[in-house]
């Protein structure tokens, strides 16, 4: 039974990991994700894991770093050049014979901006002081933790990212506005925008509450070209709660998943959750207006 869920108000792709991304008119769908959507990550050369935001207290500025690709990546094609634009509005492109150079110097630690993940993929990821925020119990802490096919290969399961991509855990992201809408309304006091949680799809719904919790194991049509294959919550940590733009760090932003949206996740505990991951069942491109059916 299909049923009309809203339409795609946005489309994001995030050309590298961790810094702010560009809004599209449309996206071409692969089998690993969306075209262009973290092609490019940081990694950290005297330690070899990979740079993210998650790391707050070793990386606290790439949030506010901007990346776009000098031109569309195309289907096949070798990844284009990006650009990564800093605070101050000076730039360096991928390209650039000093780019490592400059974002060492950015960052005030050697790093080296690479187009394939390492094949131990790891970050240090900060757990903020939120009580039940991690199932762990971590609070106010950093842990060493593997993503991407590191970490399928580590619980000895089956990767649903290639070898190489910077995805944390699946290619493809999705959000309503209705999510956003009923957290909005749980806490005013807080601004609970789209960019905040970096999705690729922000879905236009007129549904109350947190509706993609019922969106897992159906498959989302994107207009007339791609398909979703919804396979899990999307599980929250210290990202959304991140000062970026004009956007306050608020902590209260996990605060209020962990009080009214924490779901269980095949037996690995209890975790806030704000959208749901997918994995690309067709290819094709989706444009914003376009219809989105749960098929």
């Amino acid at each position: 039974m299909t049923e009309m869920v809203g339409r795609i108000s946005e489309l994001w792709r995030f050309p590298v990991k961790s810094m702010a991304g560009e809004q599209l008119s449309e996206a071409a769908f692969i089998t690993r994700g969306l075209v262009g959507d973290r092609a490019y990550a940081l990694v950290d050369v005297q330690t070899g894991k990979v740079v993210s935001a998650k790391s707050v207290k070793t990386f606290p500025g790439i949030l506010e770093c901007r990346a776009a690709f000098l031109e569309e990546p195309e289907v096949g094609a070798e990844k284009p050049p990006v650009q990564i634009t800093f605070p101050d509005a000076r730039s360096v492109t991928s390209d650039d014979a000093d780019c490592d150079s400059v974002l060492s110097r950015f960052f005030d630690r050697k790093v080296t901006l690479s187009s394939v993940a390492p094949e131990n993929f790891t970050i240090d990821q900060y757990h903020p002081d939120v009580p039940e925020a991690d199932p762990a119990g971590h609070r106010d802490t950093v842990v060493e933790t593997k993503l991407g096919s590191a970490l399928f290969a580590e619980i000895g399961a089956p990767s649903p990212v290639p070898v190489g991509a910077f995805f944390d855990l699946f290619p493809v992201s999705v959000m309503s506005t209705s999510t956003l809408d009923k957290l909005r309304s749980l806490q005013p006091e807080s601004r609970f925008e789209a960019r905040r949680f970096r999705m690729n799809v922000i879905v236009d719904s007129d549904a109350d509450g947190f509706v993609e919790n019922d969106w897992i194991d159906r498959t989302l049509a994107l207009g007339r070209g791609p398909r979703v294959q919804v396979t899990m919550p999307d599980p929250r940590c210290v990202m959304p709660t991140l000062a970026q733009d004009d956007l306050p760090r608020d902590s209260d932003v996990l605060r209020t998943l962990v009080r009214h949206n924490r779901l269980e996740l095949e037996g690995e505990g209890r975790y806030p959750c704000a959208g749901v991951y997918g994995v690309v069942a067709a290819t094709g491109t989706a444009r914003t207006g376009e219809s989105v059916v749960l098929v």
